[in-house]
C-alpha cells in the first residue's frame, strides 16, 4: 500500500500543478494583441505586428512574435521552435500521468499477489483450522487491487483533459501560423509591384 499511497500523492501534485497551469494560461489568453499582429502583418507593417505581440503573455502571440522576429532568417524554423517550447509546457506532467494510470493497477496487483502469497501460506501452518484468518488475508490483499484501480481511474481523467488542452493548444498555433503565413506571402508578392 506504500507504493500506491507514493504514486497517488504524485498524481495528486501532478493534477493540481497542471489544472493551475491551464487556469493561469487561460488567464493570459490575449485575442486583442493576436489579432493585432494580424491587422498589422495585413498591412505590411511587420514592426507594428512584432510590436503588437511583444509584451503579450498569450501563448500564440509569443509564437507569432518570435516567427516575426526572425522571418527575415527563416519564418519556418523560427515557428516550430518557438511553437515546441511553448508545447512543451502544456506537454509536462502528462507522460508522469501516462505512466501513473499504467503503473497503478499494475502496484494493486502486485500488492494482491503477495496478500495471497501470505495468506495461502498460512495453509502450511498451524492457521489450517482458522479458514477466517485466511479469507481476511485474502480480502485485505484485494484492497490492494482496488486502490490501484481507483487510482488509475482518477488519474484517467485529468490525462484526457489535459491532453485535449494540449491539442486545442497545438491546433490554434497551426491555425494562427497558417494565417500569419499567408499575410507574409501576400505582402512579399504585393512588395515588388508597389515600386516604380
Amino acid at each position: 500500500m506504500w507504493p500506491l499511497l507514493l504514486t497517488s500523492l504524485v498524481a495528486l501534485t501532478v493534477v493540481f500543478e497542471r489544472l493551475y497551469f491551464i487556469f493561469r494560461e487561460n488567464i493570459r489568453r490575449d485575442p486583442e494583441s493576436v489579432a493585432g499582429i494580424f491587422a498589422a502583418a495585413q498591412r505590411g507593417d511587420f514592426s507594428a505586428a512584432q510590436a503588437a505581440g511583444a509584451q503579450s503573455r498569450d501563448f500564440v502571440a509569443r509564437v507569432l512574435t518570435h516567427a516575426l522576429e526572425h522571418r527575415d532568417v527563416s519564418y519556418s524554423n523560427a515557428l516550430l521552435q518557438a511553437s515546441n517550447k511553448e508545447l512543451q509546457r502544456f506537454n509536462r506532467g502528462i507522460s508522469m500521468l501516462d505512466t501513473i494510470v499504467t503503473l497503478a493497477p499494475l502496484e494493486g496487483l502486485f500488492g494482491t499477489v503477495t496478500g495471497m502469497i501470505h495468506a495461502f501460506g498460512l495453509l502450511g501452518a498451524s492457521e489450517l483450522g482458522a479458514p477466517t484468518a485466511i479469507t481476511g488475508g485474502i480480502a485485505e490483499a484485494l484492497i490492494a487491487t482496488a486502490f490501484g484501480l481507483l487510482i488509475a481511474m482518477v488519474s484517467l481523467l485529468p490525462f484526457n483533459y489535459l491532453n485535449t488542452r494540449l491539442e486545442q493548444a497545438r491546433q490554434e498555433i497551426e491555425t494562427a501560423a497558417a494565417q500569419l503565413e499567408m499575410l507574409l506571402i501576400r505582402a512579399e508578392k504585393s512588395a515588388p509591384s508597389s515600386r516604380p
